[in-house]
């Protein structure tokens, strides 16, 4: 039997890493040429020349003398922490098929869990924003889940404490699968699938669901709506909703492997993780520095509004 290549793909080793961002300098040199490709360009009169600040580790622009961290205005902004702790970090997050808990990656990075915790959230901040602006296209299969709940009392639709969210599967129209979007709802209503399609999905899809009456909202927002009334059979079940069944099933066991419990105001975040992950599951060594090069241009996330903030997007 042929090898998945996919998942058998080489990705960036410990070796590599340490390699290419061992040291504090290597990674504030490969930081610069992320935020600033074409050559050093100053944010507030657009100047290319300057010099370094040494002492403050600042660029200082040639014509106006303003003076610009290399990491202010992005998700590391006033950071105290050694560049080389968020890339490890980053480094871990994105090469983790299953997530890292932040107890874990607390004992990786040699820091408080706490602090492991606030670095996780805002990596996964990047990603939550990123994933957010490409919606799917073509052929979509659709499918409702939950997150959490306590494990006694009602089960099912409604169950307390669960958190519901919906799984979208962009697949080609052989039915391999391409891209995936997890999003928490308020609920499984016709309000709710009507608001979700519009944010995630692209003109022109063909969205595939069970029976389930509220996915044929989608049809308000101009999209296509094929809904498979499958019986009890899992076989039947298994062989219409083969990737979105797939996905829901990684990412159930990955959370319970991974995480103790998880808030209901940050599923977002958790959610996004793994699509980010398996979006870019195709060429896994160049994940790490497509990610710092996003983290660089996505806004700061302080901590109070990281902690409180269900979603930004």
């Amino acid at each position: 039997m042929p090898r998945n290549l996919v998942q058998f793909q080489k990705g960036m080793s410990d070796a590599d890493f340490d390699r290419l961002y061992g040291t504090e300098h290597q990674c504030r040199q490969a930081l610069t040429v992320w935020r600033w490709p074409r050559g050093f360009a100053c944010p507030v009169c657009g100047g290319n020349k300057h010099s370094v600040i040494e002492t403050r580790a600042l660029f200082q622009c040639t014509a106006c003398r303003a003076q610009i961290s290399l990491t202010a205005g992005t998700i590391f902004h006033s950071t105290k922490l050694p560049l080389k702790i968020w890339f490890r970090a980053m480094y871990h997050i994105t090469q983790s098929k299953g997530g890292i808990s932040s107890l874990e990656l607390a004992r990786r990075l040699g820091v408080t869990q706490n602090t492991a915790w606030k670095i996780s959230h805002k990596l996964m901040q990047v990603m939550h924003e990123r994933e957010a602006e490409k919606p799917l296209a073509g052929r979509v299969e659709m499918d409702d889940a939950y997150i959490g709940g306590r494990r006694k009392g009602k089960r099912g639709r409604g169950a307390v404490g669960k958190v519901p969210f919906v799984a979208a599967v962009e697949t080609t129209d052989e039915g391999k699968p391409l891209r995936m979007k997890l999003h928490p709802v308020s609920g499984f209503t016709s309000l709710a699938i009507s608001g979700l399609a519009s944010s995630v999905l692209a003109g022109g899809c063909k969205v595939v669901t069970d029976g389930l009456p509220c996915f044929a909202a989608v049809t308000l927002q101009g999209f296509t709506h094929i809904p498979v009334k499958t019986s009890r059979n899992t076989s039947e079940r298994d062989s219409t909703f083969k990737w979105v069944n797939t996905v829901l099933g990684n990412v159930k066991s990955a959370l319970i492997g991974t995480y103790r419990a998880i808030s209901g105001k940050h599923v977002s975040r958790y959610l996004s993780s793994f699509a980010y992950r398996f979006n870019r599951r195709f060429s896994l060594q160049d994940m790490f520095a497509r990610f710092a090069y996003v983290a660089l241009r996505t806004p700061p996330m302080p901590y109070r509004v990281l902690k409180l903030a269900e979603d930004r997007t």
